[in-house]
Parts: structure tokens; C-alpha cells; sequence
């Protein structure tokens, strides 16, 4: 009787799930008349690859006022992915969101931000040898995040930030799916809900005292989450069962995509979706969400492992060639435990288009978790290099009724 109902429960679940999913026949029609063998081999196998993919189709009108049109791909929001380091992306725009509103203190984004500890496990800065002051701030950690996905700079603006605010913010707009629990160390439960005490200062005056916060309230946990077949624990010991992703942070592919539109093109977003910044705050996000870590001086970056598509999946990552001078990826990353994620908007000046992506990706043929054996170079980043290039050759020959004016994403690099 038990394994009866347990047999029912789990067809209602993933007839359930089928109904939730989105898949537009025309963009599927697209990807398989341009996919190789091996770009069919995977998309025939969704439930082993567990990809989402969304082309976000931009037209401008005669004001060059953009319009938007998505196209998805096996897209679910119920369907677990780890976000990885993508949860680094809402929480550099919420810090940038919260400095703002300290300016009656004298405090912005460049203000020297000292963290310190008060509670079991957490860890104190006072300095940054990568900064070009030698101090840290809000805008240096965000810098770092997005260059090259630095997790001491989440774990940092988290908090920031704090848990409080950056679920229940993220909530309130219309997020009710996400979820950020923990930082990027071995924490527990209750030691993530605990954040540091922040000094911000200037030129040694101290403007204003964060003290530490607790979040108390309960996430919805209800909904239990296991990938794999087997995983290796913290003490390196393999357990031949699942890996246990039920407390774990949770963003679907959906939210991100909508959330770098929002930053991408704040004025076209409903104000419910904005994140309160200052038109200089969106200028330094283009910026390092496009800059190259080659291009960097503070902090500078070792090109042989932080190459220039280091940060950039969608049809770059093969062979760690150069981008081309031209083109340019406004995007975030992520990955860890066999998912690879990217959400980015892509423009090409050279022939004045601009399209949006977002994806993600499973690779992990042993089942095995925490092993480090997963098909990052062998199938997640050919998939990402060939979905990408698709779109981009479709959109090389689109017509459009008016040509888009691309000139507030022309910026200057070092």
C-alpha cells in the first residue's frame, strides 16, 4: 500500500511538472535545423541534462525604446537547479540598493567598509591588498563579483546586506520562488542567518556603525530537494544516497533572466521589478559586468587562469580564445556541483545587434556529487558555445524594423 501511494505521489509530481514547463516549438524548431550531433544528443535528453534555456528577443520602436519578446526552452521554475554563484547577482544589487540609503551618513559605495565578528564562525576584514586604496568597500566587492565571481565578495555583501533584507526584498518584488540561505563557507543553518557588525569610515572618520543582525524567520523548506545518485560529505566520506539540496539557496532561471532586464533596461521594467539605483550606480554595473579581467588593474588578474571568457559561456568559452574587440556580454555566472548557469545580455557593435540568453545546464554522468568530476569542458560549455551561436547567427540575419542605438553600452575599458 505504502509503495502504491508513493508510486501515485510521484506521477502526480512529474505530471505536474511537465504541465509547468515552457517550450516554444519555434525556438526548438530553430536550435535542431542549426544543432550538430552532439547539440541533438543532448536536447533529446532533457531529463538527464535538466537544461532550461530563454532567448530574449529584443525590438526597438522609431524612439529606440526597447520591446521584448521570450522564447523558452524546457523552462520550469519548480525544477531544482543549483544557482551556484548566480545568487551573487541580486545580492551585488541589493548592497548597491542598501548604500544608497546610508548617503545622510556621508556613506556611499566607495566608503571603506570594515566587517567584523560577533558570533561563531565569522571572520573580520580590515583590508584589501587588491583594492587600489588597499581598503575594502561596497563598490570593490561588486567589482570582483563580476569580473571573476569572487566568493569572499558575496560572502562580504551578504552581510551586508543581510538575510532579512535580501529575501524579503527579493519577495516583495515578486520573487517568492528565491531563496538565499547561506554564504560561500562551511556555515551552519543558524550560523548564516547570523550577520557581522560593519564600520563604515573615510579618510579615518567613522560615519556610521552597522550592528549584527539575526534573521528569524522560517523559509519554506517543505518542498524536499535531493540531486544525484551519491555524494561525498564534508569529510570526504562518499554516501551512496543523494545529495540533500532542500536548505540550499534557490533561484529559477526565470527570475534571474528577468532581474538583469530589469538592470539592463531599468526604464522598461515595472517599477515593482526595479531595484533602487542611481543612473551612476547602473553605469558602474555595465561596466564590470562587461569588463574582461585582462582589462582590470585593481585588482589585477592573471589572464592564464582568469582569461577573458573566464565569466562567459554563451559561445565564447571554447578554446579560451579572445572575444572579438566588438562584441560585448553584460552577464552573470555560475557554477558549481555539475550546474553551469549564464544570464547575459549580449551586444555586437560591429553589427549594431543585441539579443538576451540565459541558461543552465546539468553535466554529471557518474551521479556522483562533490566528486569533481563533472562535464564542464566535455558537454556544458560546447552546449552554451553552440546554443549561443545559434541564436547569434539567427540574429545576424533578422529583420529589424528599426535598427537599435546602442551607444549607453559603449564604454570604455583600460
Amino acid at each position: 500500500m505504502k509503495n502504491s501511494i508513493a508510486a501515485l505521489l510521484f506521477i502526480l509530481t512529474a505530471v505536474t511538472t511537465l504541465a509547468q514547463e515552457k517550450t516554444d516549438p519555434w525556438l526548438d524548431s530553430l536550435i535542431r535545423s542549426q544543432a550538430s550531433p552532439f547539440l541533438k544528443d543532448v536536447l533529446n535528453q532533457p531529463d538527464t541534462f535538466q537544461y532550461q534555456f530563454i532567448y530574449t528577443q529584443i525590438n526597438r520602436d522609431k524612439n529606440n525604446k526597447p520591446q521584448f519578446r521570450n522564447y523558452y526552452l524546457h523552462v520550469n521554475k519548480n525544477r531544482y537547479f543549483n544557482p551556484a554563484s548566480m545568487v551573487k547577482l541580486p545580492t551585488a544589487l541589493l548592497a548597491l540598493e542598501k548604500i544608497n540609503t546610508l548617503s545622510k551618513y556621508g556613506v556611499d559605495k566607495y566608503s571603506t567598509m570594515l566587517t567584523d565578528s560577533s558570533y561563531d564562525r565569522q571572520t573580520r576584514v580590515v583590508w584589501d591588498s587588491t583594492s587600489e586604496d588597499g581598503m575594502p568597500s561596497v563598490a570593490h566587492y561588486v567589482k570582483k563579483i563580476f569580473l571573476v565571481s569572487d566568493n569572499d565578495a558575496y560572502n562580504r555583501l551578504y552581510e551586508f546586506v543581510g538575510q532579512q533584507m535580501l529575501n524579503e526584498r527579493l519577495w516583495k518584488m515578486g520573487y517568492r520562488q528565491a531563496r538565499i540561505t547561506r554564504r560561500f563557507v562551511t556555515m551552519t543553518e543558524d550560523q548564516n542567518r547570523h550577520t557581522n557588525p560593519i564600520r563604515f569610515k573615510r579618510n579615518g572618520d567613522l560615519l556610521f556603525i552597522q550592528p549584527p543582525a539575526y534573521f528569524r524567520k522560517n523559509f519554506d523548506f517543505s518542498k524536499k530537494i535531493f540531486v544525484g545518485n551519491a555524494h561525498y560529505n564534508r569529510e570526504d566520506s562518499l554516501i551512496r544516497s543523494p545529495m540533500d539540496f532542500t536548505t540550499h539557496n534557490n533561484f529559477p532561471l526565470e527570475y534571474l533572466q528577468q532581474i538583469m532586464q530589469s538592470v539592463i533596461f531599468p526604464e522598461a521594467a515595472p517599477r515593482s521589478k526595479r531595484f533602487k539605483l542611481t543612473p551612476e550606480d547602473y553605469s558602474f554595473l555595465y561596466q564590470y559586468m562587461s569588463e574582461h579581467p585582462s582589462e582590470s588593474a585593481y585588482p589585477s588578474y592573471d589572464s592564464s587562469e582568469y582569461f577573458d571568457s573566464y565569466t562567459k559561456f554563451f559561445f565564447f568559452k571554447a578554446g579560451r580564445g579572445k572575444i572579438p574587440p566588438y562584441i560585448r556580454s553584460f552577464n552573470k555566472t555560475g557554477w558549481s556541483y555539475g550546474f553551469l548557469t549564464d544570464v547575459c545580455y549580449i551586444v555586437d557593435f560591429k553589427n549594431n545587434i543585441e539579443f538576451m540568453l540565459s541558461g543552465t545546464i546539468y553535466t554529471n554522468k557518474d551521479g556522483i556529487l562533490n566528486d569533481d568530476r563533472y562535464e564542464y569542458e566535455q558537454t556544458g560549455y560546447p552546449w552554451f558555445r553552440e546554443m549561443g551561436s545559434i541564436i547569434y547567427n539567427y540574429e545576424l540575419q533578422r529583420q529589424r524594423t528599426f535598427a537599435p542605438d546602442l551607444k549607453a553600452f559603449q564604454l570604455q575599458y583600460k
